[in-house]
């Protein structure tokens, strides 16, 4: 098949999947292409190139799965007749949502997407830039934007990082489950009462609360 810069970073995400980041060379992804290293070049340039190429694509792919999100939720608050701020959590929440579930799409997405804003990622750039008109139209202060933005797109990479690790699990047994739960009877219930969407959905929640505290109230 012939060479395009869409195989190239197909097969890059393929080879970052299985080695990461060190693991990803030129020559690697011309092996899985069955193509010699230097006919990439023609297509992508360097290495660094790629891995641009690579974090644009989860962003891109997270960012137009986020404005179909808001698109379907703008709708239900057209016909609710909400006002200006009313809604800014559920906005943030549509936002989160999606970009988790696009990163991970893709093995190791997490590890791209936070590489992203380094590598001036405009799908990146834009899911900040949407957060951040978010929390301004809410209502949040100026000086307080930037921080509450990179700290919810920061919680959603730490998040899929821990789903994405492939450190096997530690298995014991059933004496040593009892015993932990005699020692650490908070952190054994507390890990036990959620799923992970649903964990997550709390955790975003709770971060939109936290943020929801610098919004002063509207006036009468």
């Amino acid at each position: 098949m012939k060479l395009t810069e869409e195989r190239i970073v197909e097969a890059g995400m393929a080879v970052f999947a299985e080695s990461g980041y060190h693991g990803l060379s030129m020559r690697r992804v011309a092996q899985r292409l069955d193509a010699q290293a230097g006919s990439l070049y023609y297509h992508v340039p360097s290495k660094s190139a790629l891995v641009q190429l690579m974090a644009d694509r989860v962003a891109r792919q997270a960012y137009e799965a986020g404005t179909r999100a808001l698109e379907a939720l703008e709708d239900q608050e057209d016909q609710a007749d909400l006002d200006a701020r009313a809604g800014w959590q559920e906005r943030v929440e549509a936002q989160l949502v999606t970009l988790r579930r696009s990163i991970r799409l893709h093995m190791g997405g997490a590890v791209m997407f936070a590489d992203s804003p380094k590598v001036l990622s405009a799908g990146a750039l834009s899911l900040m830039e949407r957060l951040l008109e978010t929390l301004r139209a809410a209502g949040v202060p100026e000086e307080h934007c930037g921080v509450a933005a990179d700290a919810l797109l920061s919680h959603v990479t730490g998040f899929v990082l821990q789903e994405q690790s492939q450190s096997p699990a530690v298995a014991i047994g059933a004496e040593e489950a009892a015993a932990l739960r005699e020692r650490f009877p908070l952190t054994v219930a507390a890990a036990a009462a959620f799923d992970e969407d649903e964990k997550f959905l709390r955790s975003v929640r709770l971060l939109c609360a936290g943020i929801g505290t610098l919004v002063p109230p509207a006036e009468a």
